[in-house]
């Protein structure tokens, strides 16, 4: 046992040592008057949501917060003028309100940003000169599409039948790299409804040809989502094997280049509005 001593004094002083240059130990008091009161930050309890439209119809973004007086909405980041309450409404929403929507919300001076929800407007072309009216006077998004779409007609994509439906969505700049298609991008727009309105578009019933196309260029991919999982991807237009496996489809255009800024169109074919 006496070999030991020696090695059992040496360990007993080093331990008194390193407790003796350690850091003090924090105690209750000094961490409470480290911490963040949170009860001076308001606190988000519903987020605003994505929402596709038919093109005219009236949309509405909420948020609700508890601990909060005062709201600021942004429209593609830029402050909204007089758009200060809980929510905001566009009333007859058109191609030029495709655009990320958010909402600062402030308790005296401190601030809590909520998500950016998508505001997308959809269409179906036709021939209803009344549609044609409101088309040309809502196509602002400077693209080949649109021009087709104010010339040849659309009329709400709520109306029965009338074709294609033509769908405005808001491009996002945000580079990144998905599999072999579509590869590496530097953006994408992304085409859903949110689950109260459906989640995606559902196939007409015996429709043979289920397609997502981009007419606008040449060097995108689209990309098919289904709700049951299944999915594709190809250049320009993308098809969905008949029959479809699932009830309803979402749909995304990747860009390997120069994001757009305006509201970007997919045309849907065999889909319902």
């Amino acid at each position: 046992m006496k070999k030991y001593i020696s090695y059992i004094l040496t360990l007993a002083a080093l331990t008194g040592f390193l407790a003796s240059n350690s850091m003090p130990a924090q105690t209750t008091d000094s961490l409470l008057a480290d911490s963040v009161d949170q009860s001076i930050f308001p606190q988000i309890t519903a987020q605003p949501v994505d929402q596709t439209v038919p093109i005219g119809s009236s949309v509405t973004l909420t948020v609700q917060a508890n601990n909060a007086d005062g709201y600021q909405w942004l429209i593609g980041g830029v402050p909204a003028e007089g758009q200060t309450n809980d929510s905001l409404t566009i009333a007859n929403a058109g191609i030029d309100d495709v655009e990320f929507y958010s909402c600062e919300v402030f308790n005296g001076g401190e601030m809590v940003p909520t998500r950016a929800a998508s505001v997308s407007v959809e269409t179906t072309t036709g021939m209803s000169p009344t549609a044609m009216t409101v088309a040309a006077a809502t196509a602002t998004a400077g693209s080949a599409l649109t021009a087709s779409i104010a010339s040849s007609g659309a009329v709400a994509a709520s109306s029965p039948g009338g074709g294609p439906i033509v769908v405005f969505g808001a491009p996002y700049a945000g580079g990144g790299s998905k599999g072999s298609c579509p590869g590496p991008y530097t953006g994408y727009v992304g085409y859903s409804k949110p689950i109260s309105q459906g989640w995606g578009w559902a196939p007409i019933s015996g429709a043979r040809v289920l397609t997502a196309t981009d007419t606008n260029r040449t060097n995108t991919k689209v990309e098919y989502v289904g709700g049951y999982g299944d999915s594709g991807c190809a250049q320009t237009t993308v098809s969905i094997p008949y029959p479809p496996f699932s009830p309803v489809y979402r749909f995304t255009i990747y860009f390997t280049s120069n994001v757009p800024t305006n509201a970007y169109p997919i045309v849907l074919t065999g889909f319902n509005p």
